[in-house]
């Protein structure tokens, strides 16, 4: 994995200012430096410049990037963030044709491809990607999304140049470019967040390239293009073919994503997602007489402050000790202090350029970190929730009848904190339900559904489209952090086209929640974990972690120079942190409760501060 970033304008000549603007590149490198710890690179032509950091996986040797080749007298460039899971077959189908390769990257496959056969060949790519090609027959800048938007890619336009980066920090670094905040981005904040909304960069004037789209700067001007979206049909499987095809695409899926020229690991937290990935695994590296190393993640002391609930109502290291167990791994527990989880919180919102999952992401960035001593490749259990309808508002009434987004339906307490006169500015009922509506209304439709079919698919829809999205930001920022690459098998989007089409029925047979999933997986786990009932990511029940959270929120309001302040009702805010806390009433998501309400306020403050967010009307 690495980092991207560049900028292109047709109508000037960055060369007749080489100093200037390869400095501007080599700056985009420094800022994503963590990307790519092991190389970088720039280039810079009349119209284009294009930096890239990169984390050796594939091709150790010889895929350093910017990469070019020459064709016809003419030098075709790109930048490549992620990896593709079909390379040998698009070697072969170019090889056919007649092209040469001086590498073993899947980067000149990608590269050639686009020569030869133009943006269309996008539609071929089997991987996680976000990159650039500079084509000069025809003076443009083609920027490339993966379908399930595993890989970021953000971009804005100013004074007539297109400038993108795989993280937002890197487009900072142009001049003239101001981190500012509108009613937009404070309702993004604080209306929607720690999602945002999709294609959306919260900061004015910065946009997020869609997962699926690719963006074409030219002479012409710039546009951007849908090449990938699910697309409704009658599924005519019965049960017994539709496990075999699912089973098929997700263990094809694992087996590809384990191709590294590095070992690869993964994450096991004890659950079905992340077990059946480790199984597949660990199988297929037994058949060349080596072990698979996993990691588990835990909490300091957590089997003294676990509280069971019901979104978590067991602790995963009793599972997770099962699985190693029963597929002999080498396994190791990365456990997490309080304190180290506190101080991460800050860190977090360094690797998202934004506020996000308060402890849900500081415990992350600390684990991938500590993994990151050991390996450089991890394959995690992350989409298959949203894919096969694991999470309770999938299950629920009052979620399934809910005019809004499931995973949060109360925005009271949201307002909880805030001032009567920033509550009446944001307006936040009003953009929420603009938000939801505008989502709900793009869900592909199929006319033979039955009314609770069609809600399902618009569940579906908004699971796929806002709530992994914000999962696989959180793991691909949290993880490139440490400069770690984390693989997502169930984002395959083979297994997405398939499993949508699945009626409900099949995808819970007999009732039971993942049932398709859980079909799959039969031969490769022990039942006990195979039909173990869902527990979200852990989060710590450490009191002594509340109370660092409730000074440093004191000490928030006590500086006359904090930002967050002016949006802050001091009154609501001490009556907050002299309540009980309740951990049960998430509100966002399963584990964003009463505490990480205050993290993430600390968070907000600490962006503010940072990057000197100038508010606008």
């Amino acid at each position: 994995m690495c980092g991207i970033a560049g900028f292109y304008n047709a109508n000037k000549n960055y060369l007749t200012e080489r100093e200037r603007y390869t400095d501007i590149l080599e700056k985009m490198n420094v800022a994503q430096h963590h990307r790519g710890p092991d190389d970088c690179g720039t280039l810079l032509d009349a119209h284009v410049g294009l930096a890239h950091t990169r984390l050796a996986i594939i091709d150790l040797n010889t895929g350093r990037q910017p990469m070019s080749k020459t064709m016809d007298g003419r030098t075709w460039t790109i930048v490549y963030n992620g990896e593709l899971y079909n390379t040998a077959e698009l070697r072969g189908d170019l090889a056919a044709k007649g092209w040469t390769f001086e590498t073993t990257s899947d980067t000149e496959v990608i590269l050639v491809g686009m020569m030869e056969y133009g943006s269309e060949f996008v539609k071929r790519l089997n991987g996680i990607f976000a990159f650039a090609v500079y084509d000069p027959v025809h003076d443009r800048a083609t920027l490339f999304r993966d379908r399930c938007g595993v890989k970021p890619l953000f971009y804005t336009v100013q004074d007539g140049n297109l400038i993108f980066s795989s993280e937002i920090k890197g487009l900072f670094v142009f001049p003239g470019m101001k981190p500012r905040l509108d009613r937009r981005g404070l309702n993004e904040i604080f209306s929607i967040g720690p999602a945002k909304s999709y294609g959306v960069g919260v900061f004015r004037d910065v946009e997020e390239l869609l997962p699926g789209h690719l963006l074409t700067a030219s002479p012409d001007g710039i546009s951007v293009e849908c090449y990938w979206k699910l697309v409704s049909r009658v599924h005519e499987d019965d049960f017994t073919t539709t496990v075999e095809t699912t089973r098929e695409l997700v263990l094809d899926s694992i087996r590809r994503q384990m191709v590294s020229d590095v070992p690869i690991c993964t994450f096991l937290s004890g659950g079905v997602d992340s077990s059946l990935v480790t199984a597949i695994c660990a199988e297929e590296l037994k058949k060349k007489g080596e072990q698979l190393r996993t990691f588990s993640f835990d909490f300091t002391g957590n089997d003294r402050n676990f509280k069971p609930s019901s979104f978590q109502p067991s602790q995963d290291r009793p599972y997770a000790d099962l699985v190693v167990d029963y597929l002999k791994t080498d396994h190791r527990y990365l456990e997490c202090s309080t304190e180290d989880q506190f101080a991460c919180l800050e860190a977090s919102v360094d690797a998202h350029d934004l506020p996000c999952m308060a402890d849900v992401d500081s415990s992350l960035i600390y684990f991938c970190k500590e993994a990151s001593r050991y390996n450089k490749v991890v394959l995690t259990g992350e989409c298959a929730d949203e894919i096969f309808g694991g999470y309770p508002w999938f299950h629920k009434k009052e979620c399934f009848e809910a005019d809004t987004f499931p995973w949060t339906m109360d925005l009271e307490a949201r307002k909880v904190l805030l001032r009567d006169d920033f509550l009446d500015y944001l307006g936040m009922d009003d953009y929420v339900a603009e938000t939801y509506q505008r989502s709900v209304a793009e869900t592909p439709r199929l006319a033979q559904d039955t009314p609770e079919e069609a809600r399902r698919r618009e569940i579906a829809y908004l699971n796929i489209r806002w709530f992994m999205q914000t999962l696989l930001d959180r793991m691909d920022r949290t993880s490139m952090f440490s400069g770690l690459e984390a693989r997502v098998p169930f984002a395959d989007h083979r297994i997405l086209e398939y499993v949508w089409n699945v009626p409900w029925e099949m995808k819970t047979k007999d009732g039971v929640v993942k049932a398709l999933l859980r079909s799959c997986g039969v031969g490769h786990l022990p039942d006990s974990v195979l039909y173990r009932r869902k527990s979200p990511y852990p989060k710590t029940y450490d009191r002594q972690y509340e109370t660092l959270l409730s000074k440093r929120v004191r000490d928030i309001m006590a500086d006359s120079s904090s930002p967050v302040r002016q949006f802050l009702d001091p009154k609501k805010v001490e009556v907050f942190l002299s309540s009980p806390s309740d951990y049960g009433k998430p509100w966002y998501g399963q584990l964003m409760a009463g505490p990480q309400m205050l993290a993430y306020i600390i968070q907000v403050n600490y962006w503010m501060k940072k990057w000197n967010i100038a508010l606008l009307p």
